[in-house]
This record gives C-alpha cells, structure tokens and sequence, in this order.
C-alpha cells in the first residue's frame, strides 16, 4: 500500500468541509484499472428484492488505485453471485478529481450509495448530513467489537459512526542495517513494545550522521512538504510527548497544540533539523535505499515497494524495521480509506449488505490477501500466520495497541494544513517556536468557531 504517501496527499480537501458541495478542484495522475477473475465468496447472504422481480443496482464510487480495482471487481463478482437481485456498479474516478465529483454530485443530489471516504473527510461529510449513520447496520451485523478501537474512533462523529473500515494504516521506524553495524550502533528490538525513545534514536542518527559523504542520520518524517501524508506521520511526535492537537471535545485548540507537551515535541523536532542537524532540510532521492540515510520513518507498503525498485536492498541484509519511537508515550498514527453510504441512496439496507461483504469479517480476510493492506479487523490479523510475525507484526500490534487517529471534525482541512506548515517552518525555516505555534492555533481556532 505504497501509496499512503499518494493516497494521502490531499491538497484538495482544504476546502472539503469549508466550501459549497461543488467548490473544490484537484488534478492528480492515477493508475489504470485493470483486470478482474473469480475469487471465492468472502460469506454467505440470500439476494432479495422489492417484490416486483426487478434487480436493485447500486452504485459505488471510489478513487484510481490498479490492485485495489482488481480486488473490488473480484468482490463484486462474488457478491451479485450470492445477491443476485443486487447489481453493484463501480466507477473508477481519477483520484486527482475524486472529491470534486463526489461533492458536486452531492450538491446536486444525484450523489451513488457507497463512496470511498479517506478518513480525514469523514467528519466534513457528516457534518453536512452526506453521509448516513451506520450505527443500526453495525449493531445488527457489522461485527462492530471486531473493529480496533483506535480504528472505530476515527470513523465517529459527535457519537455515531459514518462508515465501515477497509483497512487501516500505520508507520515504523526503518533503519539500514549496516550503516548502524559499520557505527557500531547496537541494532533496536523488533519487539512492538520495545520502542527506542526520542534519545536513543537520536544519538544513532548522530552517530551515522556524515554530511561531509552525503550520509545523514535521520528523515523524521518524510520531508518537509506540506501536505496529509506529511501531518499523518509527524502527529505522532506531539502525541508522544503527552500533547494533543484538540481538545477531547474537539471544539478547542488553546491549551492542547501550544500546551508545554507539544511545545517539547515541536521543539525535539526542530532541534534535528537545527541544533543536531543530523535531519537534512533537502533529502536526495531514493537516499534510505541506497545506503546515505539512517533512519526513516514509512510504513508496509514500503516493504513491497523496495522489493520492486531495489531488488538488491534486502530486508534483514541491508535493512531493517523496529517499532515507531517514543517519548513519554508509545503512540503510532492511524487510519486510512473507508466504505460509506451517502444521503441520496434509494436502497441503503442493499448498500450495507454490498458495504458489509466487502468490509466485514471474511471479506476483510479477503481484501488483506489480495492488496496486503494493513487490516482494521482484530480476526484477520489472528486469522492471517503472516500478520502475526516479523515484519507485519509490529503494525499490527502497534495499530491494536498504540494507535491514535487524527482529530475527527469538520476543521479537520484547516487543521492538517495549519500542522504541515507549523512542522515546516520549525524544521526548513527554524522559525521561532511561539511566533509559528501561535500563527497555527490562531489559523485553527478561526476555523473551529465556524462549527461551534
């Protein structure tokens, strides 16, 4: 699931939950479909229809992404062959234009059943009545206990719950292997529970750090740039240290982002880039695989991505992966694309029952063997031996145990752009802390008392 860092840029969505249903435009490259074969049924349901003998068509839009088409369409297939009174209809959009078109067909009411839904635009689209609750569905047979808590907050808004979990996302931290051996740095635990803290992995990096050979210690969080991925692995230094972003109510962000917990992590972060310098503001190309940089942050796709592009770059020859850091706390990022039904279904109990297939207990087992996507179910992690060993292990258990997801409101647009900046302008620009932690809360603030 390399694309998290794809998936997730979302320049787009700053005016997802700050603008009319048809205001916001993006383009973005995107993959082809692809082909389709049968796959044997992920459960058992009896089709049914309206009583007149006519078939019920429902439509799902989601965005481009080749290996995950494939699995949908081997999906649906199984789906109409134990429903066959039920026609689902996927359209594939480029992901650079998915929003617009979800938000304009919204805005004109003629929006499909199920979307794909990203889980920093949820409470936008429930904030704006876009999409339905799913609490009756899920109590009846979502399996809701099945959920990893973590992942089931992240699709909650003011006490209900707005869509059903694909999958989830996590991040480690990955190390080369021999540039620590060749520093005489002793190699971290693959334990989940055994995360190095803040001050370990800094004198590692300082210890690997050369400049002078183009060797850096440290790329604490893919870059400097400024968009979802960036804020989606940077969170975590804030929340480590003790910090929040919000308060738990949401409606509040004096007292949490700039309180004395965020202050030392925005401070540590800074200081990589600026006292320590073991942390480049300009990180070359490809610089983890071929041997200049030390220690990144990234998460499972990554695995099968080096595995295409630098077939020579082993895991456990040339590198390796131990749990994400940790300061005060042990706490990893979470949360990833989703399933929901929006308000202009005609048929919403068919939505579900094509919505449960694909995210429910079996079909979860399915979509995890077929893309390798982080799970968001506790039984397919236990189910799968392979999730329950080194490497895929460490997310799993961090997603289980350590998990926190990115502040659920409607801001949540302003919020992740506010972030980005503020980590950028301490690291790249080494900016004065209060001046750029109070230019971010004062952004945010303005955007929370819009929906207060």
């Amino acid at each position: 699931m390399f694309r998290l860092r794809r998936l997730m840029i979302m320049t787009l969505i700053v005016c997802l939950g700050l603008a009319p249903l048809s205001a916001c435009s993006s383009k973005e490259p995107g993959s082809d479909e692809g082909g389709t074969s049968p796959v044997s049924s992920p459960g058992e349901s009896k089709g049914e229809d309206k009583g007149d003998g006519k078939k019920i068509e429902i439509k799902y839009w989601r965005h481009d992404f080749k290996t995950e088409v494939n699995t949908l369409k081997k999906i649906i297939k199984s789906f109409e062959e134990q429903n066959p009174n039920i026609k689902v209809k996927m359209e594939v959009i480029p992901y650079g234009d998915y929003e617009t078109k979800i938000r304009t067909a919204l805005a004109a009411g003629n929006a499909p059943d199920v979307i794909g839904l990203d889980g920093p635009t949820l409470a936008a689209y429930a904030h704006q009545e876009a999409v339905i609750p799913l609490d009756k569905y899920m109590d009846a047979d979502g399996n809701k206990e099945d959920i990893a808590a973590p992942v089931l907050e992240s699709l909650t808004y003011k006490g209900q719950i707005y869509a059903a979990p694909l999958n989830d996302a996590s991040i480690a931290m990955f190390y080369n292997k021999k540039l620590f051996e060749k520093n005489g740095i002793e190699l971290p635990s693959k334990d989940p529970n055994e995360a190095w803290t803040w001050e370990q992995v800094l004198k590692a990096a300082e210890k690997i750090n050369d400049p002078a050979h183009k060797i850096y210690g440290i790329d604490p969080g893919w870059g400097l740039g400024q968009d979802e991925g960036s804020t989606f692995v940077k969170l975590p230094f804030i929340w480590q240290a003790g910090g929040e972003i919000l308060s738990p109510d949401g409606t509040e962000v004096k007292g949490y982002l700039d309180s004395p917990e965020s202050r030392k992590a925005l401070s540590f972060f800074s200081s990589l880039y600026n006292e320590y310098k073991v942390a480049p503001k300009e990180i070359p190309p490809e610089a983890f695989e071929t041997g200049k940089l030390g220690i990144v942050v990234n998460g499972p796709w990554a695995i099968s991505g080096f595995a295409t592009s630098h077939p020579e770059f082993k895991l456990g020859e040339d590198w390796d992966i131990a749990p994400l850091w940790k300061d005060a706390k042990q706490v990893t990022p979470n949360g990833s694309w989703n399933m929901a039904i929006t308000k202009d279904s005609k048929h919403p109990d068919e939505a579900w029952k094509f919505v449960n297939w694909v995210t429910g207990v079996e079909g979860a087992k399915l979509w995890y063997k077929e893309t390798k996507n982080l799970p968001a179910r506790l039984s397919t992690a236990s189910a799968i031996p392979e999730l329950t060993e080194y490497p895929m292990n460490i997310f799993v258990e961090q997603s289980s145990k350590f998990a926190h997801p990115r502040p659920v409101t409607p801001a949540y647009p302003v919020i992740t752009t506010a972030v980005s900046k503020l980590f950028a302008d301490l690291g790249v620009a080494n900016r004065n802390l209060d001046e750029a932690l109070n230019e971010a809360v004062t952004t945010i603030d303005k955007a929370l008392q819009k929906y207060k």
